[in-house]
């Protein structure tokens, strides 16, 4: 994982080394820039593959295209091995691939890669730039003059472009020919086959996900926070790994830290965890606020512990497994149970896996990234994803005769006997719930704006829809972290924002994510 940055139009190395220091956080390993006439290629590099030879840009042989990458391409073995025939590698790095596989397909080369990716290439004639299919690396645009200047979190723009928006999922640029589509998230219609049949294809698709992320030459982990999603990733990783080191946070007693001893000593990981407090809280929410780049209050809730695991786990590794993307194919969050659970809850899954882009995997890029460590996420694996929007909603969110719901219910079946009971049917709860930060949070809003001027402040920003007193409070620290705060407020997006259909309860919709 590292920061990278380009200017199409103009060799600026000032304006890119401003903006690589902006991106330091995410690369402190190692930097590099490249020039030419029209373009000016810039990386901040966390070593995760061929730490020692990987250092970019990388160039091809005749050291006319330069590439800097954000990300890793889990197929790059194969795919190197193809490539080898017609060129000389000079690195071990995935990266290396991208390059020398666009020298020979061109923009069309997207469609051959696996992984989590932003990447830009130019020859100094031509520019092109691609992100994953998901979003799970971003990548942001904007306009210095006549120049168009790309990077990877949209701190790094203030000052320095305007009319900053967001690199689409899924989508390449080119010079030439502009913005394109290559990958839309996969969608399917609903099978019918008896639950043996899809439990054992979830166990099977998840495993090859998780293993092909264990790929890393630097030390990796998972997080735990006890919930369904975490330990069984952790689980199965553990068992193709001599040693896993786990990490959990919570307030003093709170249930994540409880669930997840339990999980670590039936898995025999190497288990550590923080205890945080109110005071911690306090005193850390203006840096994290800051490095999210949103004052969304279900975001800044679950960015919390996000950001002290993240800490605590960067004190053991450089990689780090985690749970994204489970409950939004398999029907995890409360609101889903308001959903007829036929076509209605499987479109909603399908835009709520379309939507995590911009909003909980920013989350997970911006918070571990802060603390320069790589997240990895293989429940968003394509085929995960494929195979989610073929299972039938109603085995996700099940009905049982008393009238109570199961959420992720065929997902429970799949790894029933992996885990023990206790962790495999416990009640789901979002990660600032597990912990006990969203109790806390709650509570010390008044901290950072009395709650009698909450409706004065929100009444002067109506049009970025501040939803309530602890909203105004992020709101305003994140205006105070930015001399200029426009471009990060008008790209944030809201959870609740553009769903399917509407639902018969939603005073508040943010308490149901």
């Amino acid at each position: 994982m590292c920061g990278v940055t380009a200017i199409w139009g103009g060799n600026d190395t000032a304006l890119t080394g401003q903006i690589m220091e902006s991106l330091i956080h995410r690369g402190p390993d190692d930097s590099g820039i490249a020039s030419w006439q029209r373009a000016t290629l810039g990386h901040r590099r966390l070593s995760i593959m061929d730490p020692e030879g990987g250092r970019q840009p990388i160039f091809s042989e005749d050291k006319t295209i330069g590439i800097v990458a954000n990300g890793e391409i889990y197929n790059f073995e194969p795919l190197k091995e193809m490539l080898s025939i017609s060129h000389q590698f000079s690195t071990s790095s995935d990266s290396e691939v991208a390059l020398h596989l666009y020298e020979d397909a061109g923009p069309n080369m997207v469609k051959d890669l696996d992984g989590m990716f932003a990447f830009i290439l130019t020859n100094g004639q031509e520019l092109f730039a691609a992100r994953d299919p998901v979003g799970i690396k971003p990548l942001y645009y904007g306009s210095s003059g006549h120049r168009t200047v790309f990077a990877s979190e949209l701190k790094a723009f203030p000052g320095r472009a305007t009319n900053v928006r967001e690199f689409p999922p899924g989508s390449f640029f080119h010079t030439r020919t502009g913005f394109r589509k290559y990958r839309r998230i996969p969608q399917a219609e609903p099978e019918e086959w008896p639950i043996d049949h899809w439990s054992k294809l979830i166990r099977e698709t998840l495993e090859r996900a998780i293993t092909k992320r264990l790929m890393s030459d630097v030390p990796l982990g998972a997080f735990l926070s006890g919930g369904l999603d975490s330990s069984i990733i952790a689980a199965i990783a553990r068992a193709h790994m001599n040693e896993l080191h786990t990490f959990s946070v919570g307030i003093e007693g709170s249930r994540d830290l409880e669930a997840a001893r339990v999980v670590a000593q039936h898995i025999d990981s190497i288990h550590h965890e923080y205890v945080f407090t109110a005071d911690d809280i306090k005193h850390h929410l203006p840096e994290i606020i800051f490095h999210l780049e949103s004052f969304d209050r279900d975001l800044v809730r679950s960015a919390v512990p996000c950001y002290f695991v993240s800490r605590l786990a960067s004190e053991y590794v450089k990689v780090i497994l985690t749970g994204e993307g489970a409950d939004e194919l398999f029907g995890g969050y409360a609101y889903y149970k308001d959903f007829d659970t036929t076509m209605p809850l499987h479109e909603e899954l399908y835009r709520s896996v379309s939507s995590l882009h911009n909003i909980n995997l920013q989350r997970v890029d911006r918070l571990t990234m802060a603390h320069s460590i790589e997240g990895r996420v293989p429940f968003l694996d394509m085929e995960m994803i494929e195979l989610g929007q073929r299972i039938p909603s109603r085995l996700k969110i099940r009905r049982l005769r008393n009238e109570t719901h199961v959420e992720k219910w065929i997902l429970r079946k799949a790894f029933e006997d992996l885990l023990p009971a206790e962790i495999v049917w416990r009640t789901k709860e979002q990660f600032d719930e597990g912990s006990g930060t969203s109790d806390v949070l709650a509570r010390i809003g008044n901290h950072f704006m009395p709650q009698t001027a909450a409706r004065e402040y929100s009444d002067s920003h109506l049009h970025d829809r501040i939803r309530n007193h602890e909203e105004a409070a992020y709101h305003k620290l994140l205006c105070e972290a930015y001399k200029d705060a426009s471009t990060i407020l008008a790209n944030v997006a809201r959870w609740e924002e553009d769903r399917i259909y509407e639902l018969p309860n939603k005073a508040d919709a943010g308490d149901g994510k």
